[in-house]
């Protein structure tokens, strides 16, 4: 049976050329999976090893709670630590934040980490932590080094005068050097060192380090140097071995790793599951064909078992090779995962690829399983076949009975999974564990049940199908007769686009809530911000103000007041100019009474309301920063918004009590709106500094979560993609094959007048059938299941609601019927070119 089994493989390679692609790319997903896992695990793992590799002892001093900032210690300090037994060297730190422009003048990494720290050269005049790649270390406090992510994308090179700034005005500093580093390596930040004097003095304060790295002399205990060294610092340091430190940082990493493996494999297995139908067509076909010669087997004395045994050893063999290949390519998905990674700016660290033993295992293991899997059913059923009756090739259908039995569990596997995922909508956050279940019940359901559904929906497409004239006839009963071929082949589409439509009916949702929600919120054109999350100085706010591009504008100040025994968060607005930058949602009051009751009157919003009790029109006595009191009276209340303040009173009330006049932001309307040309104009009045960021609504509502949605949109399709390439293959493999099994069905058609390119235009017409029928599934189980995933997540989402992207719909409809087009060429070609004589002939 093995040696039958291996001349079947052998005697059909073209008919299982697309079966083994299907499986070979699944398989090369999960490997690809793995070895990205491995590989960027390894490359965490010696990037620790890297930066602390001259680390046996990290000091870091307690919180300084007075000041709310991290704490520092001194060069006194410094030195004790040095004069530690067994220390061959101590490294102060200095880390803070530096904007940078590029220099066009453009802010670099906006959303992305912009550190600043010191350079601290050691006796030999290099420092381990930041090694040079070119140039020398600064030596002054006009000189600086940046990283070569921040010369990349700055285009800048030694020599080159570098823009920056850090609490205040832009910073003119030249570029001595150019460094290499790992805490800014793979996430698109950008980083900047000074020499150790500047950075004291521009980021903390001068002769201050805010922690310390000890590197022990060879042979000395590390837990020893870590007892000693506590007894030189303040009390509550935080104090770590090395040893400790590698092991922290690789379990934080592995745990990362692990989870972005996980949810890798998941899509790895939707592959999978579509490659299951691609298979099972394919050897049902398969044994279709081979009737005779099954039934000549076991009329000559073959048990069913060795049948059985034979189809499945074929199936292994298939597997085998699948896997081979699948693990080659596996290689190139993994090079492909870490390239986009790496683009997106995910942090993930280079490093040579690790392909762990297991991985080589568990490509040949799922290959081979996989198939032999999708291949039993077939199997058995070549086995049961009665040899006269295949002898005399009598084909009989599936027993009406056996029908209605499916149709019976497809529809019970419907209900159910229908009414587990409306109860997960309904129960909130705590469905999202629960729903992942209902949804695979539903969507097996449907596929159980698409043989049924079939026949009616491609019956509906016959009077558009017809009006092709005799070609679309043909390919309506083509399509319609054998409905479980034509369900497994639609499924396989069907689960692809069921996780594109559900995971675009929600990410669109999503962003259009928060777009729209930004948009009716805030009527300003920008917002000026701090990049560090901080105060503007007010100069920012005068330099706006003279900007002949500004038609209003008004700053938010804050200040923090007592209310009884509470503390509230008051923030001052221009009472005159609010009204063209805000539009609360008011659920009492208006705008206006900020502009009225003599400036006493605060506008709050429901979540403010709530927490402290506070009704319309209530009076609240405050009492200032300043020790002032005063009485103000609550003349609105709007409900909570993300864009908004907590709290609005009018400016001109609150700024006598402030300290200092800092603005939090400041909102702007302009006469040309909020394009690219006024950005840059309002950029220019602001003297190009990269520490302030402007945001027009539709930056607001990506830093709101919108653009994370968008990538993470992005990087789900080409996830998913591996999926519908292999449902595409599977289109392409059924209609070869039954090609092959109507060849002397064509032969007749061409016998009496069928032309070469009605022909073609048949085959064309049933695979767009069959594929727009599987994206019609698709579509509507995805909008279903779109819509439960949004009722979880609308409790996250402000403002949610559901929306149907009819557009992207349409577009998902045109690329299915293409997908059919394409799909549909070479089992077009190879029919219009089949010998009629030949055809004629054929069994």
């Amino acid at each position: 049976m093995f040696r039958t089994a291996l001349r079947n493989v052998l005697a059909h390679k073209a008919r299982l050329l697309m079966t083994m692609v299907a499986v070979l790319l699944g398989v090369a997903f999960v490997v690809g999976t793995l070895v990205f896992t491995d590989t960027v695990g390894n490359a965490y793992k010696e990037r620790y090893l890297t930066t602390l590799r001259n680390v046996s002892v990290q000091v870091t001093p307690p919180f300084d709670q007075e000041s709310g900032e991290p704490g520092t210690a001194g060069e006194d300090t410094l030195r004790r630590l040095q004069r530690l037994p067994g220390v061959a060297s101590v490294t102060g730190s200095v880390k803070g934040f530096a904007a940078v422009a590029a220099k066009d003048g453009r802010p670099l990494a906006e959303d992305k980490v912009s550190m600043a720290g010191n350079y601290f050269p050691q006796a030999d005049g290099k420092d381990d932590r930041h090694p040079l790649i070119t140039g020398r270390a600064p030596t002054g406090p006009d000189e600086v080094l940046v990283d070569t992510s921040t010369a990349d994308q700055g285009g800048y090179k030694v020599g080159d005068t570098v823009r920056l700034a850090i609490d205040g005005p832009v910073l003119h500093k030249k570029l001595v050097g150019i460094v290499r580093t790992d805490d800014t390596s793979g996430s698109g930040g950008t980083a900047v060192f000074f020499d150790n004097a500047t950075a004291q003095n521009l980021l903390l304060k001068p002769g201050q380090y805010d922690g310390f790295s000890l590197n022990a002399e060879r042979g000395a205990s590390e837990q020893r140097l870590a007892t000693e060294a506590r007894d030189l610092l303040p009390k509550d340091s935080e104090i770590s071995t090395g040893a400790q430190l590698r092991e922290q940082q690789r379990a934080e990493a592995a745990e990362g790793t692990d989870g972005l493996g996980q949810v890798l494999l998941v899509f790895a297995a939707i592959a999978l599951f579509v490659g299951i139908f691609v298979i099972g067509n394919t050897f049902t076909m398969l044994v279709t064909q081979r009737s005779q010669e099954v039934a000549l087997m076991r009329a000559v004395g073959a048990e069913r078992r060795q049948v059985t045994r034979s189809v499945l050893i074929e199936a292994a063999l298939l597997g085998l090779s699948a896997g081979a290949a699948g693990f080659l390519l596996g290689i190139g998905v993994a090079m492909a995962m870490r390239q986009l990674f790496a683009s997106t700016g995910s942090g993930v660290p280079d490093g040579p690829l690790v392909v762990a033993p297991g991985t080589v295992l568990v490509s040949f293991l799922v290959g081979v399983v996989v198939t032999m899997l999708a291949a039993y059913l077939p199997a058995r059923r070549a086995a049961s076949v009665p040899p006269v009756a295949a002898l005399s090739t009598l084909h009989t259908p599936p027993p009406a009975r056996s029908l209605r039995r499916r149709n019976a569990l497809g529809v019970a596997l419907i209900v159910i999974g229908v009414l587990g995922v409306v109860f997960a909508a309904s129960s909130g956050e705590t469905g999202r564990t629960i729903v992942l279940f209902p949804s695979a019940l539903l969507l097996i359901g449907i596929i159980v049940v698409t043989p049924a559904l079939s026949g009616p929906a491609i019956a509906l497409a016959g009077p558009l199908l017809r009006r092709f004239g005799v070609p679309g006839t043909l390919a309506l009963g083509n399509a319609r007769r054998n409905p479980r071929r034509t369900a497994s082949t639609a499924s396989a589409l069907m689960i692809g686009l069921s996780m594109v439509t559900g995971l675009t009916v929600v990410a669109v949702s999503a962003t259009t809530s928060l777009h729209q929600r930004a948009e009716n919120t805030v009527t300003a054109d920008f917002e000026i911000s701090s990049r560090r999350s901080d105060y503007l100085p007010a100069s920012v706010h005068d330099a706006l103000a003279k900007s002949t591009a500004v038609t209003s504008l008004s700053p938010r100040r804050q200040s923090v007041v007592r209310m009884g025994d509470n503390e509230l968060n008051l923030t001052g607005v221009d009472a005159r100019s609010i009204g063209d930058l805000l539009d609360p949602s008011f659920a009492s009051g208006s705008l206006a009474a900020l502009g009225a009751g003599g400036g006493k009157n605060l506008l709050i919003d429901t979540t403010t309301a709530d927490t402290y009790g506070l009704a319309m029109g209530r009076r609240v006595p405050v009492v200032y920063g300043d020790g002032s009191r005063d009485t103000l009276r609550i003349g609105g209340i709007y409900h909570n918004d993300e864009f908004l303040p907590t709290t609005m009173m009018p400016l001109a009330t609150l700024q006598p009590h402030l300290k200092e006049i800092e603005d939090t932001s400041v909102l702007v309307h302009t006469k040309d709106g909020d394009g690219e040309t006024v950005r840059r104009s309002l950029q220019r009045a602001l003297d190009q500094n990269p520490l302030i960021r402007l945001r027009n609504t539709d930056d607001l509502a990506d830093s709101a979560g919108g653009g994370a949605i968008t990538l993470l949109l992005n990087m789900l399709y080409g996830l998913l993609a591996m999926a519908v390439v292999i449902a595409v293959l599977g289109v392409v493999n059924t209609l070869a094959m039954s090609v092959f099994e109507r060849t002397r069905e064509i032969g007749m058609l061409r016998a009496v007048g069928l032309q070469p390119e009605q022909t073609r235009r048949m085959i064309h017409l049933e695979s767009v059938l069959i594929s727009l029928f599987g994206a019609l599934l698709g579509i509507g189980a995805g909008i279903f299941l779109g819509w439960a995933a949004g009722r979880m997540v609308s409790d996250s989402i402000q403002g949610y609601e559901m929306v149907v992207p009819w557009g992207r719909i349409a577009a998902a409809l045109a690329g299915a019927a293409l997908v059919g087009v394409v799909a549909g060429l070479w089992p077009a070609r190879r029919a219009a070119r089949l010998n009629v004589l030949t055809a004629l002939k054929a069994d």
